[in-house]
């Protein structure tokens, strides 16, 4: 075989790699919206076997299929859109939603050390979740007073605390994985830790008046944990948020 047809012969391999990879999930797309989303999700969960490696950020063949995956345009573009309505808003983002619930076991095989394979994919995904949650509990919320009678009773702002004490809830599960830091590897425990920076400061940013007291007893337990020098000063950061919020609160209820 000459030269000339050893090209051709690579090329047409390239070619039916990427009509494959293209049909399993488009990645030609700029955005990609629920169903695209719902669609990869679930190949990624079920047609994949056991044994073939998944999609990941160092493998330059599959790499744009998680960074498309893990890209919070997906849903941005949609619920930050003034133009369009809130039920329509909502649809998305309980649909984006329900697919990343799934996506999140996607990415959690351990090797024969109990090292997590893919764990800044898997904190990536995550990190997506934290993200999308801010905005489908506020879109959740917002829907609830506009549907209310009187926005103002004591029955919705209960509804209204009660749904800001579970987003709380799932932001505080995040901590979890301080007790499997050892399990990521350096790269891992660096992108954990820039995930307690940015979320938690934009959910406490956010929801400056809610419920932090369980937050911050997890907090202070995982700083007694942790080994790793960046997630402690993250940690350490965010208790002294925590700590100063609490104080602007009491600060204001004593006015």
């Amino acid at each position: 075989m000459n030269k000339v047809q050893i090209f051709l012969c690579a090329l047409v391999c390239i070619t039916l790699t990427n009509c494959e990879t293209e049909e399993r999930f488009p990645l030609s797309k700029r955005y990609w919206d629920i169903k695209d989303y719902e669609a990869a999700v679930n190949e990624l969960k079920f047609g994949y076997d056991e044994d073939e490696k998944l999609p990941r950020f160092n493998d330059p063949e599959t790499r744009l299929i998680v960074t498309k995956l893990t890209d919070k345009q997906n849903f941005i573009v949609v619920l930050d859109d003034k133009e369009l309505g809130m039920s329509y808003k909502n649809e998305v983002a309980e649909g984006f939603f329900k697919s990343w619930r799934l996506l999140t076991s996607v990415y959690t095989q351990l090797d024969r050390k109990d090292m997590y394979i893919y764990d800044q994919e898997m904190l990536s995904v995550y990190h997506f979740g934290l993200a999308l949650q801010l905005r489908y509990f506020q879109l959740g919320n917002a829907q609830i007073k506009a549907n209310s009678d009187d926005p103002d009773s004591s029955s919705t702002k209960s509804t209204l605390n009660s749904n800001i004490n579970v987003l709380v809830n799932n932001y505080t599960n995040y901590l979890d994985f301080v007790n499997e830091e050892n399990q990521f590897s350096e790269k891992g425990q660096k992108l954990y830790a820039e995930g307690i920076s940015t979320y938690f400061t934009e959910l406490i940013t956010s929801y400056p008046n809610a419920s932090y007291g369980s937050l911050k007893r997890k907090v202070d337990l995982m700083l007694k944990k942790t080994k790793v020098a960046a997630i402690k000063s993250e940690l350490t950061s965010l208790s002294e948020l925590l700590i100063a919020t609490k104080k602007r609160q009491e600060a204001k209820e004593t006015e």
